[in-house]
């Protein structure tokens, strides 16, 4: 699973990349919300961590960009505004998730799976029992009508 963590504070960055990384996702990190909006919108990603305080792109305009170009990814936020106000805001403008520093690697490794447990749900709308499957999104294939002259 590709994960881009968006947070200005390098050490953060580097702390999350390599927990990460040790936990076998793929993961870069992007030092600004100037250059994060454009690494995550160039590029496919599961999972996105967003800082809400970051130069250039504030974290609320770069996921409500992210939002509005379409982007499906699941986004959790991870700043130090933890306040109830600031966590609606941050849902508010399209995060999935919100997490307040300091956090707890372990809960962070269990939202960015409860994240990705809920996008794999959402991905597969298949409905399957026994050895009968179907598809919602697929056209239907019909048989031609009978004609009159055919018999």
């Amino acid at each position: 699973m590709r994960v881009l963590v968006i947070e200005d504070d390098v050490e953060t960055a580097r702390y999350i990349v390599r927990a990460l990384q040790e936990a076998g996702y793929e993961a870069a990190s992007a030092g600004d919300g100037r250059s994060g909006l454009q690494t995550a919108l160039n590029e496919q990603w599961e999972l996105i961590i967003v800082d809400r305080m970051l130069p250039h792109v504030d974290g609320l305009q770069l996921v409500g960009s992210l939002r509005r170009s379409g982007t499906t990814a699941a986004i959790l936020m991870l700043t130090t505004l933890g306040g109830v106000d600031d966590r609606v805001q941050g849902l508010n403008a399209g995060a999935d998730d919100y997490l307040a520093k300091p956090f707890s690697l372990a809960e962070l490794k269990a939202r960015l799976r409860a994240l990705n447990r809920r996008s794999e749900a959402q991905s597969d709308n298949v409905l399957r029992f026994a050895d009968l499957e179907l598809d919602p999104e697929l056209e239907p294939e019909l048989e031609p009508e009978p004609t009159a002259w055919s018999r």
